[in-house]
C-alpha cells in the first residue's frame, strides 16, 4: 500500500489527540475507521507507529521518526491547496512570497516588508536548507529568499535569478557552556576547544563539511554530534555536552554564552536571491533595503557582535554610525 496525505492525517490526529476515539472525533470519522487506517500504515512503514496503553496511545520511535516527517507533507499540502484556491478564485491582491534560513533578522526584516507594502499578502517559509529555498524560487514558488553559504561551498544559483550580498563574511561564534573553563574569554581559540565534541545540524547545507574542514585544518579532530533539534541543542551546549557553531547575532540562552573565535575561522556569505522576471529595480531596492536595516538594527543591540564589528576590518561598522 502507498501511503497518501489523508494518512498522515490520521497519523498527526492520534499523535495530536493521545487517542484513537478523539482523533475520530476530531476527523469526523469513525474509531473503527482510524483503526484500520493505523494499521495500514503500520504495515506499509514495516513497524509500530503507537503503543495502545489504558491512557492513550503513545508514539514508539519509529512513529516519532515518521510523524516528524508526515507533519511537514500535511502543512505543505495545505499550504498547496490554500495558494491554489487562491489563484482559482483570481484574487487580485499583490503577493510577496518570501523564504528564509533561520535568522533573528527575518523577524524585523518581515516587519519592516509589512509596514511598507501594507496592501501586499506577504508570506514567509522559514528552511535551515538554502538549497531548498533556492529551489523554491527557481520552481517559481518563492519570489526572494535570504540564505547562507559557507565559506569554500558556494551555492549553486537557479537560472534567472540574480543576487545581491549582504554580508560578504559574516564570522560564526561558539556557543559554550557557562562553566565552560574557557566561557571568560572574551575571545576563544580552537584549542581552547580541542577537547569538546561539537555539534551541527545536519539537515543544514555543508554545515558538517565546512566544519570538519576548519577543525581538520586546525589540526582538530573531534567528536561531531549531529542534532536537528534545535531545544535538544541548547540543552547539551548548556550541559556541557558539546560546543556549536552559532550566528553572531544569536542570544545565548540559560546557561550558555557566544563567543568569537580567534582568526574567525568558521564564516559564512549572506545573501538576498530573487527571480529576475519578478522584481523591478525599486522593489529589489525595497526589499534589500528592508533587510540590511533589520540586520544592521541586530548588530547594533549585540554587545559581543557589535564589539566584533568595532574591532574588525569591515564596512559595517560605518553604517553602524549612520
Amino acid at each position: 500500500m502507498e501511503l497518501e496525505v489523508r494518512h498522515l492525517r490520521v497519523l498527526c490526529a492520534v499523535a495530536d489527540t493521545g487517542s484513537v476515539r478523539k482523533a475520530a472525533l476530531q476527523l469526523g470519522t469513525t474509531q473503527p475507521s482510524v483503526t484500520t487506517q493505523l494499521h495500514r500504515i503500520e504495515r506499509a512503514v514495516g513497524g509500530r507507529l503507537f503503543t495502545r496503553e489504558r491512557t492513550g496511545s503513545r508514539l514508539t520511535p519509529l512513529g516519532h521518526s515518521v510523524l516528524s516527517r508526515a507533519r511537514g507533507i500535511v502543512a505543505d499540502m495545505a499550504e498547496l491547496v490554500a495558494a491554489a484556491r487562491l489563484e482559482a478564485d483570481g484574487a487580485a491582491q499583490a503577493r510577496l512570497r518570501i523564504g528564509s534560513v533561520g535568522s533573528r533578522a527575518t523577524a524585523g526584516w518581515l516587519r519592516r516588508v509589512h509596514d511598507r507594502l501594507p496592501d501586499t499578502d506577504t508570506t514567509i517559509r522559514i528552511d535551515v536548507s538554502a538549497n531548498a529555498l533556492l529551489q523554491l524560487v527557481g520552481a517559481e514558488q518563492l519570489e526572494v529568499a535570504f540564505v547562507h553559504e559557507s565559506e569554500g561551498f558556494p551555492l549553486r544559483l537557479p537560472e534567472g535569478t540574480g543576487h545581491r550580498v549582504l554580508v560578504a563574511r559574516e564570522p560564526q561564534f561558539v556557543a559554550l557552556a557557562l562553566t565552560h573553563p574557557a566561557a571568560g574569554s572574551p575571545v576563544v581559540h580552537l584549542q581552547d576547544l580541542a577537547a569538546d565534541a561539537w555539534m551541527v545540524d545536519p539537515t543544514a547545507d555543508h554545515e558538517y563539511a565546512a566544519l570538519r574542514r576548519v577543525l581538520s585544518e586546525a589540526g582538530l579532530n573531534p567528536r561531531v554530534v549531529q542534532v536537528r533539534d534545535n531545544a535538544t541543542a541548547a540543552e547539551l551546549v548548556a550541559s556541557g555536552e558539546a560546543v556549536r557553531p552559532c550566528q553572531p547575532t544569536s542570544v545565548p540562552g540559560p546557561g550558555t554564552v557566544i563567543r568569537p573565535v580567534h582568526g574567525d575561522p568558521f564564516s559564512v556569505r549572506l545573501l538576498l536571491v530573487w527571480r529576475d522576471r519578478v522584481l523591478n529595480g525599486c522593489a529589489l531596492e525595497g526589499l534589500y533595503g528592508d533587510l540590511r536595516a533589520a540586520y544592521l538594527e541586530l548588530a547594533r543591540t549585540n554587545p559581543s557582535y557589535l564589539a566584533w564589528l568595532l574591532n574588525n576590518d569591515s564596512s559595517l561598522p560605518y553604517l553602524l554610525r549612520h
